[in-house]
């Protein structure tokens, strides 16, 4: 920000721009108990407000107080692992700007909890004044080795799209700066096109495959289109005329070479801001593939329930904790964006009072402690989720249109028909061989084949 001018300690300060509030309505009281706003605004009422039948305005200038600044920072800050060239945000920040992040997803698996995750942290984007850009890479579903044929990407697209935007609206916060991309509207243009063969041009296949190591599914004989993935998620930061991509720690390798290539072909450099890989129910990656090791957005609260009394944790053990970890990236900032961070666990069984917590630091040393146990977090978590789920399950409940491409986009797997074994005849009540009639011996010395009883003797 730029140095005020010095004035006399009787002048209030001269404003660069400003907002106009009502004093009665709108103003904050913690714009009331700030010394120096507090001082700017009597000695601004004294002067213009002595008309009783008007309103009084104040005029009130963000750049008079830094905490605005400084709070919307924080927030985008909060919780990451990493962030690569913060000052590029921070500069647009200072200026009162808005930044312009974009998070990208291959719309392939079903979204399950885990998502909540780098959704919480987009929500407090969006809290922070940020304009968020989700992209729903179809294309990039599709050249991912070994995920799904296009038509099914598209449908599934679809799906993200009622998902996600839901899912931030849920948490409550404005999705008026939200705007949801699909891949393909933009990147087979001509443009698009010629600038990944460019790229194309300057870029190792040593490069390109360590770029996408850690994303790209690895084989012994990979499709090339492992290659462009990564291409086309750099040139994406370009097209989408962001100033920040963001992402979690596993693509770290692709964000530095998004460093690298972009301004190889005359384009800015990013910043890049890294949620940490939060561990599964079961202390590893939560992954779609698996049905023990996640929760469906749309699983029922016996469903929910079921699960984290199912999940894994060791009491006294805060490292690759699953729960603690939910709780920390997940329940405690949906919280705080809904008006009060907090966590609550009930102790009412025990005869024992309410334990509330503002931060996870002291979940972990009680947990550490043994006063918190999984027993006790367990439905303290079931109960938060479900009411995060709630406004979702319930949007999709009252939406035709999801439902069918819910239905399109994951289609129940194929009935296997039943093998019908053959068990032979050598067991107990096995099919028994045809009977044969005894051959009947003629007068001659070779017995001849009967083809029917022989007579009884008369």
């Amino acid at each position: 920000m730029r140095d005020r001018p010095r004035r006399s300690s009787f002048a209030p300060p001269k404003l660069e721009s400003t907002v106009v509030l009502d004093l009665w309505n709108t103003l904050s009281l913690g714009h009331l108990f700030n010394p120096l706003t507090f001082f700017f605004l009597s000695a601004h009422t004294r002067g213009q407000g002595r008309d009783e039948g008007r309103n009084r305005k104040l005029v009130v200038t963000m750049a008079a107080d830094n905490s605005n600044v400084k709070e919307r920072f924080a927030l985008i800050k909060e919780n990451l692992a990493e962030f690569l060239n913060e000052e590029i945000i921070k500069k647009v920040v200072d200026e009162g700007g808005h930044p312009k992040i974009y998070w990208g997803t291959a719309t392939t698996g079903r979204p399950h909890c885990g998502y909540l995750v780098p959704a919480i942290k987009m929500a407090q984007f969006l809290a922070a004044g940020c304009e968020l850009t989700v992209l729903l890479a179809d294309i990039h579903g599709f050249l991912d080795n070994l995920k799904a044929p296009l038509e099914l990407v598209m449908h599934r697209a679809e799906f993200y799209r009622y998902t996600i935007s839901t899912l931030l609206g849920a948490v409550g916060v404005s999705t008026e700066k939200l705007k949801i991309v699909l891949g393909s509207s933009y990147q087979k243009s001509a443009e698009y096109v010629m600038d990944v063969y460019k790229m194309a041009s300057i870029i190792s296949e040593h490069d390109a495959k360590k770029a996408g190591a850690e994303i790209v599914k690895q084989t012994d004989n990979a499709p090339l289109s492992g290659l462009l993935y990564p291409i086309l998620q750099v040139l994406d930061e370009q097209y989408l005329d962001v100033d920040a991509q963001f992402g979690g720690v596993d693509q770290r390798k692709l964000f530095i070479a998004a460093k690298e290539w972009l301004p190889k072909l005359g384009y800015k450099e990013r910043a890049h801001l890294m949620n940490p890989m939060v561990p599964g129910l079961h202390g590893g990656k939560m992954s779609s593939s698996d049905p023990d090791s996640k929760i469906d957005l749309l699983d029922s609260p016996e469903t929910v329930a079921k699960k984290i009394k199912k999940a894994h944790a060791a009491p006294q053990v805060t490292e690759d904790n699953g729960l603690l970890a939910f709780i920390e990236y997940v329940l405690l900032p949906a919280s705080g964006l809904r008006g009060k961070k907090e966590f609550k666990v009930e102790r009412e069984r025990d005869g024992l009072e309410t334990l509330v917590y503002e931060d996870i630091e002291k979940i972990r040393e009680d947990y550490k402690n043994d006063i918190l146990t999984p027993q006790l977090i367990k439905p303290a978590i079931t109960r938060d989720l479900n009411a995060l789920l709630a406004p979702i399950q319930e949007a999709f409940k009252n939406n035709k249109e999801w439902q069918e491409i819910a239905e399109k986009a994951y289609p129940p797997p194929p009935k296997k028909e039943k093998k019908v074994k053959n068990k032979g005849t050598r067991y107990p009540g096995g099919g028994k061989a045809e009977e044969k009639a005894l051959p009947v011996r003629t007068n001659g010395d070779a017995p001849a084949e009967a083809t029917e009883a022989a007579p009884s003797a008369q």
